[in-house]
């Protein structure tokens, strides 16, 4: 109980920190709207090649936006494209958390896609490296115990939180300026990454011991081995227990019910973001169809909380069926799972980046933590994927080649990362490609959002800019 307790003080804290990230940025926002003149960012979008440049108006919107989607040809740019996402997808569905950081900067700078549609197609690969690798989880087991590799009890606390949060991300990159974003981004990242290596570094010991009482035991085994003539005649040896299975067929490693209630709450969700986008943008409507969101998704998490408050049910991948909830603890882990969604929605990424680790603090197996965090963001990438089709948001030609791309890199990653385990047993290798992974994403993510700040520095292009040298 001391750890957990250890754990509830972390995540309090990293959960203060990133309210206050938020408030600070918003008194920031507000501070510059005071102070704001009218401005003028279009202009760069009109300088673009009009041959690559399509006019996109979202229904009963009054502004558009011009998308800039390169030639569909063969050539190096989309060459080197496919070997990047190739190598991200496979890495990034290993440890979790779902590419968003390598597919972004990739499809931006290298394809030449502008950003919003650099972000519909990440969130495309994104599914595609969460819908195959919870298909190839399907048929496997708990790397311990008799039950299935994805954890449906904490799919169903945290599914509907992150995609209640994804909603409030979307809204405040509305807000946020890009500099904003990248502070948020670069802290976030690093602070994620750090944990995930140093718990892989707890779990690289704890290996190591477990190892070396392994070998020890084999040499004692050895030692002490009896001949077969003192078995007396009427002596049986034991019935030896089953091995358990490592793979298992889909019918038996699947949970309808708990399955059942993640698609309603998907479908309800994708139903209200259909028809919210079909309204006039801030109508009495559209924040009905919003706020509609949260007791849909806040009444599963609820079930599910209760439920394991009440000890009706357990985490049962932990191995401890005594682990007795406390209130406080349940309530911070639904609103790590509403940070998860924001930053997602903010920053464009998955989301998984802070699902994993945080599922490892829980003492989650990194087998069952990877494996989970991607099933639960299946259902919030979908989500955007279906929403930026019907808004015309990405090229389905480029969608369905990078989603292919995704889809059969993942595979790869999952069959030789689960390889390596075997080999050297050390399930910690998940742990460190998790902070790989985080660790990149900040770099990338990170880079080029500080050279957009930069240069928009340079050019005087900032929201409230030219008011605030003026006013000083």
């Amino acid at each position: 109980m001391s750890g957990v307790g250890s754990e509830w003080c972390r995540w309090r804290l990293l959960a203060s920190t990133f309210i206050g990230l938020l408030v600070v940025a918003l008194l920031s926002v507000s501070a510059q709207s005071s102070l704001k003149h009218e401005a003028t960012t279009e202009s760069k979008n009109d300088q673009a090649d009009p041959n690559h440049v399509i006019k996109i108006s979202s229904p009963k919107s009054r502004s558009s936006y011009k998308h800039i989607w390169p030639d569909i040809k063969f050539g190096w740019k989309i060459v080197v494209g496919a070997i990047i996402g190739f190598f991200g997808a496979a890495c990034w569905s290993v440890g979790g958390d779902g590419g968003g950081g390598i597919f972004l900067p990739m499809l931006n700078l290298i394809v030449g896609f502008d950003a919003k549609s650099s972000v519909a197609l990440a969130r495309c690969m994104i599914t595609g490296v969460a819908a195959s690798t919870f298909v190839y989880n399907l048929r496997q087991r708990h790397p311990t115990l008799d039950i299935p590799i994805i954890d449906y009890d904490l799919a169903l606390l945290f599914q509907p939180m992150l995609v209640l949060g994804i909603s409030i991300g979307v809204a405040f990159n509305v807000i946020f300026a890009d500099w904003m974003i990248t502070i948020l981004l670069i802290v976030l990242l690093i602070v994620m990454s750090t944990k995930a290596f140093l718990k892989g570094v707890e779990s690289w010991k704890k290996e190591t011991i477990t190892k070396r009482e392994a070998a020890r035991c084999l040499e004692l085994n050895e030692e002490f081995k009896f001949e077969p003539e003192s078995l007396s005649n009427d002596t049986t040896p034991e019935k030896t227990e089953e091995p358990r299975k490592s793979e298992v067929s889909i019918m038996q490693n699947i949970y309808w019910k708990e399955l059942g209630l993640l698609v309603a709450v998907w479908a309800v969700v994708l139903a209200l973001q259909i028809a919210k986008n079909y309204e006039v943008t801030c109508s009495v409507v559209y924040w009905v169809l919003n706020f509609l969101q949260i007791p849909v998704a806040g009444a599963v998490s609820a079930y599910e909380a209760i439920a394991l408050y009440k000890g009706r049910r357990k985490i049962a991948s932990k191995g401890d069926a005594r682990t007795k909830w406390r209130a406080h603890q349940l309530v911070l882990y639904c609103a790590c799972g509403i940070m998860a969604g924001v930053v997602g929605g903010l920053l464009g990424l998955g989301g998984g980046f802070i699902l994993s680790p945080l599922f490892l603090e829980l003492g989650i197996p990194p087998q069952v933590s990877s494996a989970t965090a991607i099933f639960v963001m299946t259902f919030a990438s979908s989500i955007s994927v279906v929403e930026y089709y019907l808004l015309k948001g990405f090229p389905v030609p480029y969608a369905i080649y990078f989603f292919a791309v995704a889809t059969i890199a993942a595979i790869v990653g999952q069959y030789v990362v689960r390889k390596l385990i075997n080999i050297f047993a050390r399930a910690s290798i998940i742990i460190f490609t998790l902070s790989f992974t985080i660790f990149v994403s900040a770099l990338t993510l990170g880079g080029v959002g500080l050279a957009k700040v930069i240069k928009r520095i340079e050019h005087k292009e900032y929201m409230g800019f030219d008011s605030i040298c003026s006013y000083t």
